[in-house]
């Protein structure tokens, strides 16, 4: 990236640019004899004291001393993706929201708290889509109590990595006290072409309800109950994909339903978009492409509603999920985190 003028170096960026997506090249300490210099690109979430902050699109927030600094400058937002929807952080943010609906919701302004009795951080943390209506330190402390009268640990969940994206509240959450625990990537996809994946999805069976052998299969919460299945059947359509153990020779249509499931999956269709979760396939049962028979069996359903865009999460250290997914065009659109309250 270009930082001279006149073939100097310059730094051209001050504490007025907080909130502003910049790039800056900073000496370091390498041992050698000449100067060494790294860079970083992110949003500059504060300059204060002599030390700037920036939040990188990971979520991971890098602290520079001024006296560093060899070069900055203000950059533009990302570029458009190239491929697959576009879409809005905003939009998506509502979209994945409404596939993880809590039991319990309350409003703190534009902020909203969601509880379904622990299961998915997606429904037991804050969602803050807007301005809570009071100082964020106060909100925050809003937040706390609400969630220990709930017997239940305050989480805050936050994006980074894409315009409109929430870098400075995350910053301002690190500054009281709050810790970044999990950290995954929203992607997004046309659905047609994983409609169209190459597939015998005849073993598949989809239901509006998850059955007894679908939940033996899920291993996100060990005993399912009433806030589970609230949670795993909200959303404005939802499909169950079972695809059962003994699939036969040919994975066809004579599989044995009282087989333990070799594979599920949960796809929720809200207006354009297919949203896809709790992929799963037993042990035993991987490297059969078990997997993308069930994405495809219920992309194609998607397709039949009306849909034409397609979403999904994965934890950013899941290499397997990245690589299947990474296969079916799927891209990255931006980050989401679940801060804790210490």
């Amino acid at each position: 990236m270009e930082f001279t003028i006149g073939g100097r170096l310059e730094v051209r960026i001050t504490p007025a640019d907080v909130g502003k997506r910049v790039s800056v090249r900073r000496r370091t300490d390498g041992g050698g004899t000449g100067a060494e210099f790294t860079d970083v690109v992110g949003v500059l979430t504060s300059w204060n004291n002599g030390v700037l902050s920036i939040t990188r699109k990971s979520g991971e927030s890098v602290h520079i001393v001024e006296s560093s600094l060899a070069a900055g400058k203000v950059v533009p937002a990302a570029p458009a993706r190239r491929r697959g929807p576009a879409a809005s952080f905003g939009e998506l943010a509502s979209v994945t929201a409404r596939a993880w609906q809590p039991v319990e919701s309350e409003a703190l302004g534009d902020w909203r708290l969601r509880a379904a009795g622990g299961f998915t951080r997606r429904a037991n943390s804050a969602l803050p889509l807007g301005d809570p209506g009071l100082p964020v330190g106060e909100a925050l402390g809003r937040v706390r109590d609400w969630y220990e009268e709930r017997g239940l640990p305050a989480y805050v969940q936050t994006a980074t990595g894409a315009e409109g994206t929430q870098e400075l509240l995350c910053a301002e959450l690190e500054r009281h006290g709050w810790r970044r625990e999990v950290s995954a990537e929203v992607r997004i996809a046309a659905l047609a072409p994983v409609g169209d994946l190459e597939a015998d999805v005849r073993a598949v069976r989809l239901t509006r309800e998850p059955d007894a052998a679908w939940l033996a299969r899920y291993q996100r919460f060990s005993t399912p109950g009433p806030p589970v299945l609230r949670v795993l059947g909200s959303g404005p359509s939802v499909w169950f994909a079972t695809v059962p153990g003994d699939t036969g020779d040919t994975g066809g249509p004579d599989a044995d339903p009282d087989a333990p499931p070799a594979a599920i999956g949960r796809c929720v269709v809200d207006g354009r978009w297919a949203g896809f979760m709790a992929v799963e396939v037993a042990p035993e049962q991987r490297r059969r492409g078990l997997a993308t028979t069930v994405m495809a069996a219920l992309a194609r359903r998607a397709l039949d509603e009306g849909a034409s865009a397609a979403w999904l999460q994965v934890e950013e250290d899941n290499e397997g999920a990245r690589a299947l997914y990474d296969g079916m065009g799927f891209a990255a659109h931006h980050r989401y985190h679940h801060y804790r309250s210490a």
